[in-house]
């Protein structure tokens, strides 16, 4: 109870604390030619300060003649309206839906002037509605331009990634401004031997430099642009970005700089986007896609949303802001001043404010029931595992929901994943060198238990002994079991962390793993002293250039 108690109190300061709701995604995408497996991937960390990641839901079904549905804003809740609802609806799991088709997204912004539209379906509704409606990646982008010519897009300029077993494609949309209703938009088609990224600044550039059979766009994608002065080139040379959102510092060096640490990581050759990554060259550009230096696996993709630069000219470690801990994350906000100048902090992929993280995993070579797998985590996945649930399930684990007053953004819950994630991401951040390492150690022993491998001899053997039901039955059981597990291992992981590091002094352990609360003890049964470690040496010497010899030993 004290310990309840205590995080209690933890939970309310950091409520207390949260500012205005600002999202900073990130995607990866992979064609099934470019993964080891043949699977398409799609990954998206929705990042967003004060978002409880809920991870939602909807079970499919045929719906009555007249029925509604009801439009929230994805962001505020705001109720926005009702349209008719489809005759029948697909489940939908997280971002992927019963056909293993994903959607997901970065927001751009873009033109400021193009925001206030006449409509009423904002970005996440559109997700979601496309999910629950479609059966390919080419149906949910009909499905989506096709809403917003109707009732009309209220949201900023987003990027969507669209993907299903087959196929994967980048969505870009941006309203039409004050007195329109529907929205200019142009999609590609990721080649099936490519990669590709988007971070938060639109990525479709020159239209003509891609195969005409893989490009679809508005009617009025060029003409608009030119309407508004936007544009003025021959047709050939229109650019979507240039029109619709032209780079600036801020959304190459925050947005941009993330798109190539990804592509640094799958590809060869980036050292020559350095500069247009660091915000020196805003007319410079990267390739939306491209081809990878070797097959890409599930955790490759993974660990892309893990990236905090290591290695690259954007390396945050090894100095002042790290803190004595060379923690890879930097509080908010983004921008601050200093004695009169602007100054910035660097944005990773991996950041502390994600709510949730999903990487889709779409496999044609297995029935959609077992092939699609929905990896999901309520925070920054670089401190904490990916848990599988398949696309097919008709329950949700209670530990990913969000229930109001029970487990919501102001309730805290120890049977809520996304607060005992935090719980245990908060007791690391500060002393992230000491603590990590046991985090990593756990995340990676789950991951490994429950990888894509050998979870599907059984289901397709029920499948063709029983028939359909009895597989998404099996599978929903087995997401239920995988989750409660996890949630398990992470209010035992705090524990232990809670009693090995406290008071910043080291207990001994007698055994390395995270999940055996077994620490040494003296032969009268007490706790064996734990080591002091104080300061790394780096920090010492930090303190010491600060202070001189105010501490000196006399």
């Amino acid at each position: 109870m004290a310990m309840k108690n205590f995080m209690l109190s933890v939970v309310a300061w950091v409520v207390s604390a949260l500012a205005t709701v600002v999202f900073a995604c990130t995607n990866i995408i992979v064609g099934k030619g470019a993964s080891a497996d043949g699977s398409v991937f799609v990954s998206y960390n929705a990042d967003s300060y004060g978002m409880y990641g809920n991870i939602y839901h909807h079970v499919g079904g045929i719906h009555a003649k007249g029925e509604m549905r009801k439009v929230y804003d994805w962001d505020s809740n705001k109720y926005l309206g009702e349209i008719p609802q489809a005759e029948r609806t697909y489940t939908v799991v997280g971002q992927m839906n019963e056909h293993q088709v994903s959607v997901t997204e970065t927001t751009y912004g873009g033109r400021e002037e193009l925001w206030k539209t006449e409509g009423m379906i904002d970005y996440g509704s559109l997700i979601y509605i496309a999910l629950e409606r479609s059966t390919s990646a080419r149906d949910a982008i009909h499905i989506m331009t096709s809403l917003v010519d109707q009732y009309g897009y209220c949201s900023e300029g987003e990027t969507f990634s669209i993907c299903d077993k087959n196929e994967a494609w980048i969505l870009e949309m941006i309203g039409k401004g004050k007195g329109e209703k529907g929205a200019v938009w142009a999609a590609v088609r990721i080649p099936d031997d490519c990669v590709s990224a988007h971070a938060n600044q639109s990525r479709i550039t020159r239209l003509s430099q891609y195969d005409k059979k893989q490009v679809l766009c508005s009617k009025d994608v060029i003409t608009f642009a030119r309407k508004k002065g936007y544009f003025s080139g021959k047709d050939a040379e229109f650019s979507f970005r240039d029109a619709y959102a032209p780079n600036d510092f801020s959304a190459v060096r925050y947005c941009e700089a993330r798109v190539w640490s990804i592509f640094n990581r799958l590809c060869d050759g980036m050292e020559q986007y350095v500069d247009y990554a660091k915000g020196n060259d805003l007319k410079g550009e990267m390739p939306l896609y491209m081809k990878p230096k070797q097959k890409v696996t599930l955790h490759d993709v993974m660990n892309g949303m893990r990236d905090h630069y290591e290695g690259t000219p954007f390396d945050i470690l090894n100095e002042l802001g790290a803190g004595p801990y060379n923690m890879p994350y930097r509080p908010t906000p983004l921008e601050w001043e200093s004695e009169g100048k602007k100054y910035f902090n660097e944005r990773p992929v991996s950041t502390q404010q994600t709510a949730f993280s999903f990487v889709g995993q779409m496999r044609a070579q297995y029935p959609d029931a077992i092939g699609g797998i929905v990896w999901v985590t309520n925070d920054d996945p670089n401190m904490a595992p990916y848990v599988p649930l398949h696309c097919c399930i008709t329950e949700m684990p209670k530990c990913f929901r969000r229930i109001d007053g029970v487990q919501d953004d102001v309730t805290f819950s120890w049977e809520s994943a996304f607060w005992v994630q935090n719980a245990v991401s908060n007791l690391v951040y500060p002393y992230y060198e000491k603590m990590f390492p046991d985090v990593l150690k756990q995340r990676e022993k789950m991951e490994a238990d429950v990888d894509a491998g050998g979870m599907e001899e059984y289901p397709l053997q029920l499948l063709k002994e029983q028939g359909e039901g009895a597989v998404v039955k099996y599978l929903t059981e087995a997401s239920l079991i995988r989750s409660n597990m996890m949630l398990a291992a992470w209010q035992h992981l705090f524990e232990y962390l809670m009693v090995k590091h406290l008071d910043m002094a080291t207990k001994k352990t007698a055994d390395d793993d995270p999940l055996l609360i077994n620490f040494d003890k003296t032969a009268n049964g007490f706790a064996a002293p734990p080591t002091r470690p104080g300061y790394p040496e780096a920090f010492r010497k930090q303190i010491i250039k600060e202070t001189g010899d105010k501490y000196l030993m006399k």
